[in-house]
């Protein structure tokens, strides 16, 4: 059965990633109204959009159009992060595979935005221990790419920690011809 029958869900000790729910909305309120976060969410090809959203109402229909993607357009899966010790939804995982005619073509494109306070090289390098593996079976890739700006610098030391190395090659925007860089790219081992 594939991702988008039935989505797993990853745990350990620490965290649970499962897929989004609408209860999530409280939460997430305080990841997308972040202003602090805003800087570290990858945007590229969302058609403009940045991901802030300024109220709680602004994070529910951001999550009724994920569970749309998930459930009938099988777009992209987007799962929730819980602290398991504060039992509290802090950030969110995007992934698909991407089709495409540059050089991430089959590529699994991985997006992370959680609360600037988990925004530390610790938090991210547990959140990417946990998922990492799993998501090259689960989207059928043997690469994942994943945006780190070169202002992100516990993000870049939890990239490099598990095994991520900077490309140099852009992702191209085919509809409206943007190249956009920062990537970071693990290969299956």
């Amino acid at each position: 059965m594939g991702i988008y029958e039935a989505c797993p869900v990853l745990e350990n000790e620490q965290l649970m990633v499962r897929l989004i729910q609408q209860q999530d909305a409280d939460d997430l309120a305080s990841v997308y109204s972040d202003k602090f976060a805003l800087p570290f969410f990858n945007s590229d090809c969302c058609h403009g959009s940045n991901f802030y959203c300024a109220t709680k109402e602004d994070v529910a229909n951001a999550i009724k159009y994920w569970l749309i993607e998930y459930h009938e357009n099988k777009g992209f899966v987007r799962f929730s992060i819980i602290d398991k010790k504060q039992n509290k939804v802090v950030g969110t995982i995007e992934m698909f595979q991407r089709k495409s005619t540059d050089a991430y073509d089959g590529y699994g494109i991985l997006r992370i935005d959680v609360r600037s306070d988990y925004e530390k090289t610790s938090w991210i390098y547990a959140i990417l221990d946990l998922i990492v593996e799993p998501f090259y079976e689960w989207f059928a890739c043997c690469h994942i790419a994943t945006k780190a700006a070169v202002y992100a610098i516990d993000r870049i030391e939890a990239l490099k920690k598990m095994g991520f190395v900077q490309s140099t090659k852009p992702l191209l925007d085919q509809h409206h011809a943007i190249a956009y860089y920062d990537y970071w790219i693990r290969q299956r081992q």
